[in-house]
């Protein structure tokens, strides 16, 4: 970086962090996904005017900026895939400000997810956004990528919870959408666009959250299939049957075997298929739904069910299912996460084609996520270093886009777009939805200084690489 710029930078941000060493930079080249990319320099601002002096900077030089959380993507979100600047959000002033009058939460970005769980049910309230990565993600990056979890089939997503934020924009200015009001129609919902926007509209420095009053019981259950496809069947069943769980996750076969290797829990081999059912909301309500849930499994050819009798059994379920990401992880070097989502009637359907897709590329494919809303997580387990089979699986990740899209569905359900899925994203919205989009990013970012790479396909870019 030149030197006239690292003087204007200096100027602005102590140099303790101001991170130029060629070991310091590599530690941001990479996140969970795949592709290693330099930045040139890595900031560590910690309030929102360093960052807009740090945009303003980046416009006049034509600086790339890629702001960054916790790294914990599975898209490549914050890669600096055209080198240039990375914030660092880790170093943000923390605020984490509960608010139970308004049933509010006031975070900065660099609060861990968990830790608002934590203040929140404190203070006897309940934030339902939960991704798996929780007890290490940031809340911006949660922000950023929409992510949401288990309970997303009850709740819904971030953005449902998200009412205000604190926004430098990719120009340099401040600006605050939104507020501590539930209902606030006062203009476009710029706080709708810039959730989910995977830091290519603004770099969020504080948001307003919404909460919910704590669910007063929850019963659990797990429940075992000889077959894949029933699995499928029953959550529809259940769906259709009047009751809506809080959430409702799949594993199959490998992924069982894999947590029974990794850290036995005591779950059955054998099942080609687990899903696990928490209900929660009034404690009478509660115990009626569960034991619906547990008869509908049965009829649906349930080989055994499972319902938790206490607080420990629920927690001992829920384990099994957190430990699916890195049981599979010991599989093989390299693990491909996706996340293809399809419309609930379509589960069944998108669990067949996945199997034929395993069959058909020859594969270690494996099944498990949040199956009740459709968001189903296939991961493939290989060797990068095997250049023939990372050719196959190409082709299989682009065959799981194409089927998802077919049966209705979305390229991504909470993972984001980044860098692996852009040149599907015609394929979803079409020419001129697409377009659309890209105008919006022009207007808000006429220099495209903010996150570069993302999202939008490089031009005669029609396929994912991972090689």
């Amino acid at each position: 970086m030149e030197e006239k710029i690292l003087k204007e930078i200096r100027a602005m941000i102590p140099k303790e962090r101001i991170l130029l060493d060629l070991q310091e930079r590599y530690s941001y080249s990479f996140d969970a996904s795949f592709g290693e990319y330099l930045p040139d320099i890595v900031i560590q601002p910690n309030n929102a005017e360093e960052i807009s002096q740090l945009i303003k900077l980046a416009n006049r030089y034509l600086i790339p900026v890629y702001p960054r959380g916790a790294a914990t993507s599975l898209s490549g979100g914050p890669l600096p895939v055209e080198g240039g600047m990375v914030l660092d959000m880790s170093c943000f002033k923390q605020k984490l400000i509960i608010d139970p009058e308004n049933l509010l939460a006031i975070v900065s970005p660099g609060v861990i997810t968990a830790d608002i769980h934590k203040k929140a049910e404190e203070a006897g309230l309940f934030y339902p956004p939960d991704p798996s990565s929780a007890h290490v993600s940031t809340i911006g990056g949660n922000l950023l990528e929409n992510s949401s979890g288990p309970k997303g089939l009850k709740y819904g997503t971030t953005k449902e919870y998200v009412i205000g934020l604190e926004v430098v924009t990719p120009t340099g200015e401040i600006i605050r959408t939104g507020g501590k009001t539930v209902k606030n129609v006062t203009g476009y919902d710029l706080t709708r666009l810039i959730v989910g926007s995977e830091g290519t509209l603004g770099i969020v420095t504080e948001a307003i959250l919404r909460l919910i009053p704590k669910p007063q019981a929850r019963r659990t259950l797990l429940a075992a299939f000889n077959r894949l496809v029933d699995s499928g069947h029953t959550i529809t069943k259940i769906l259709s049957s009047g009751i809506l769980p809080a959430a409702m996750e799949l594993m199959d076969n490998a992924c069982i075997r894999a947590v029974e290797n990794y850290q036995p829990c005591g779950l059955p081999v054998d099942a080609e298929a687990l899903i696990i059912i928490e209900v929660d909301g009034h404690p009478i309500a509660v115990e009626e739904e569960i034991r619906k849930c547990e008869a509908l499994c049965y009829e649906q050819g349930a080989t055994s069910v499972r319902v938790a009798k206490d607080e420990a059994e629920r927690l001992e379920i829920w384990n099994a299912r957190k430990m699916v990401s890195p049981a599979i992880t010991q599989m093989g070097p390299t693990k491909i996460s996706e996340d293809a989502t399809v419309p609930r009637s379509q589960i069944p359907a998108m669990m067949e084609r996945l199997k034929q897709i395993r069959e058909k590329y020859q594969l270690n494919l494996v099944v498990f996520g949040h199956a009740g809303d459709g968001n189903l997580h296939p991961n493939i387990i290989t060797d990068k270093r095997n250049v023939e089979e990372m050719k196959r699986v190409e082709d299989a990740v682009s065959e799981i886009f194409e089927t998802a899209v077919s049966l209705g569905g979305t390229l991504s359900g909470e993972h984001g777009i980044g860098t692996l899925k852009a040149p599907y994203m015609e394929m979803e919205l079409g020419e001129i939805g697409l377009l659309m989009m890209k105008k919006i990013k022009q207007a808000w970012d006429p220099n495209n200084i903010l996150n570069p790479g993302k999202i939008f396909p490089k031009p005669g870019q029609t396929k994912v690489v991972l090689t």
